[in-house]
């Protein structure tokens, strides 16, 4: 039985991997400031004996026995990392270097979330782990875009320099029960707007792509980055099945019965035109590939949010 710290583990990704590693047998150390997660996420959880939940937040040092660390604390959405930028370039910097320090004192194994986002928007596609990305480092997503990127260094630099072994996947769009109602991203927005009858806002002609990635395929996919041995990443996490934020809406409506009208707003400023991974690595070296497809995972999306809906 090892144990497990999960940062950002009451969030939508983070309570499902809590899950999963509780499902394995393991102790697990939920580790969340509640910004974007939510005790609701890991009620069930708590009454596992294994299960273990600290309010803490990883921009202050911490303190902790671990085998292995699961960081994913970040606010992940434009409408929560926008709020306060500095804030999120902390959670990115000071954080992911707290949690390495955590992993590098208990000799533990290391695992950090990081996101397509590091890619910004980008001019290769689909984007490969060698791409260097198209960033705007001064842009309005740039606290999360770039804070990955340092975090992704530091994960680099304390593996070669101190010897820890930490591995960087990144995670491209994601979607599943226990997403935010305020979320801000594209699935949360059009499945919350469907279920409401107010009519389903697209940024810009709907024309732009996104990859969508069911909870459960990419908590697998982090399972076994952490498990491998001998492989660092990084490594694309995400569905490589490209569709239109169009089509999506136009998907969702139908598995609602919405009665929704479209319609069209301006495109946020560097807004990537096109998202999707090419996963011949995670393919490769985790035998990993999404099993859910798109209309399956909506299904039990739109469920979960329907209950939620009814419930408050």
């Amino acid at each position: 039985m090892k144990r497990i710290v999960v940062t950002g583990g009451a969030g939508f990704i983070g309570s499902h991997l809590c899950q999963r590693l509780l499902a394995d047998g393991d102790e697990v150390v939920c580790i969340d400031n509640y910004f974007t997660g939510t005790k609701r996420n890991i009620l069930p959880l708590l009454q596992n004996s294994r299960f273990e939940a600290i309010r803490h937040d990883v921009t202050q040092p911490l303190f902790i026995e671990a085998d292995q660390v699961y960081h994913l604390a970040c606010p992940a959405s434009p409408n929560h990392y926008q709020y306060n930028p500095v804030k999120t370039i902390k959670t990115n910097v000071l954080g992911t270097i707290h949690m390495l320090g955590v992993a590098k004192r208990v000799h533990g194994r290391f695992l950090l979330a990081s996101t397509s986002e590091v890619y910004g928007d980008p001019l290769e596609h689909p984007q490969e782990e060698s791409y260097w990305g198209n960033v705007n480092p001064i842009g309005p997503r740039s606290c999360y875009d770039e804070g990955k990127r340092v975090a992704e260094t530091l994960a680099y630099n304390y593996r070669t320099q101190n010897g820890v072994d930490a591995r960087i996947v990144r995670i491209f769009n994601t979607y599943g029960p226990r997403m935010l109602f305020n979320d801000g991203r594209v699935v949360s927005n059009f499945v919350v707007q469907a279920l409401t009858g107010e009519p389903i806002t697209i940024y810009g002609d709907g024309s732009q792509t996104r990859s969508f990635c069911f909870v459960e395929d990419l908590v697998e996919g982090l399972y076994l980055a952490m498990n491998v041995a001998d492989f660092y990443g990084p490594v694309n996490l995400g569905n490589p099945v490209e569709t239109t934020i169009i089509e999506l809406a136009q998907l969702i409506i139908e598995l609602t019965g919405s009665r929704s009208a479209i319609i069209n707003k301006p495109l946020p400023a560097d807004d990537p035109a096109r998202r999707r991974p090419n996963i011949a690595i995670a393919e490769k070296k985790l035998n990993w590939r999404p099993q859910v497809e798109l209309e399956k995972g909506l299904k039990r999306t739109i469920q979960d949010f329907d209950k939620r809906l009814r419930d408050n």
